[in-house]
């Protein structure tokens, strides 16, 4: 069967069909797949059977493990981490709000994967914002107010010990380690050129960004807020409905994402694995 590749019509994504993940991907498989990723930022992989050796081997495929800070990995493995959520759990949603995952990193990953696990029936579904679109969206001069900033990046707001997920953060079945390591800052630009394609758009958003270089915090918050709903804005959005038994990747470099709940009384679990920084190879 062919490999097929059906955008979802929306700001981004796409269905990948004709692929057995179950199976190692030979080198050509692998480019054809990695150029669609590139082109649509997030690929949807459904009615894949499979496991957790499945899903790092695929992960190795991209380009290796990513180093994932802040969560403890599930028994018997290094780089898989449960993203999971009972069905009688109240904490507060996890990942509710726009993030690019782990930008605080000198070197972030270039991608996540998500392995369907558990999925409730209704609800749960993932929001995907291309960042490239919402870049491209904007005037000449609103692009000229932007374009040379320098973002301070840090994990300290949701993972330091007083952080969202710190020692106040009670009743979660996630297993999250806050720590010191979260005061720890990292820059990168507000607007880079994506490392394989060129393209340029914005990287990350308020909340791991927590200042921008030489401009007072009240005005860098306040240019940020104002940011953030820019970049969310629907127009920019791919909403993903999970299905049992389907893998999602995305590409961090490329497009926000956060979680949505509506699953209240059903059990949810992915699991999830991040691609390594880009290398060139």
């Amino acid at each position: 069967m062919a490999l097929r590749v059906e955008p979802s019509g929306q700001a981004c994504g796409a269905r990948v069909t004709g692929v057995d993940l179950s199976r190692p991907l030979d080198p050509a498989t692998v480019a054809e797949l990695r150029a669609a990723w590139l082109e649509h930022h997030v690929l949807a992989f459904p009615d894949q059977r499979i496991g957790d050796d499945d899903l790092e081997r695929f992960t190795l495929a991209f380009g290796g493990f990513g180093d994932d800070p802040f969560f403890a990995p599930i028994p018997g493995r290094r780089h898989i981490a449960a993203i999971r959520r009972e069905a009688d759990e109240t904490t507060p949603l996890f990942a509710e709000n726009w993030h690019a995952d782990w930008s605080f990193q000198a070197r972030p990953p270039a991608g996540t994967c998500l392995m369907a696990v558990d999925i409730p029936p209704v609800g749960g579904d993932t929001l995907f914002a291309n960042q490239h679109r919402a870049w491209e969206a904007l005037g000449p001069d609103q692009q000229a107010r932007y374009a040379d900033l320098v973002a301070i990046h840090s994990a300290r707001l949701p993972y330091a010990p007083d952080g969202t997920y710190g020692a106040r953060d009670k009743g979660r079945s996630m297993d999250i380690r806050p720590s010191e390591a979260a005061l720890a800052t990292q820059t990168h630009p507000l607007v880079p050129a994506h490392p394989e394609t060129g393209r340029l758009g914005f990287y990350s958003t308020l909340g791991y960004i927590i200042g921008i270089e030489g401009l007072a915090q009240d005005a860098a918050i306040a240019l940020l807020m104002e940011l953030q709903a820019w970049q969310g804005d629907d127009r920019f959005v791919y909403r993903h409905r999970w299905e049992p038994d389907m893998l999602v990747m995305w590409d961090n470099r490329s497009v926000l994402h956060r979680a949505t709940g509506g699953y209240e009384g059903h059990r949810r679990e992915l699991h999830r694995t991040t691609i390594a920084a880009w290398s060139g190879s």
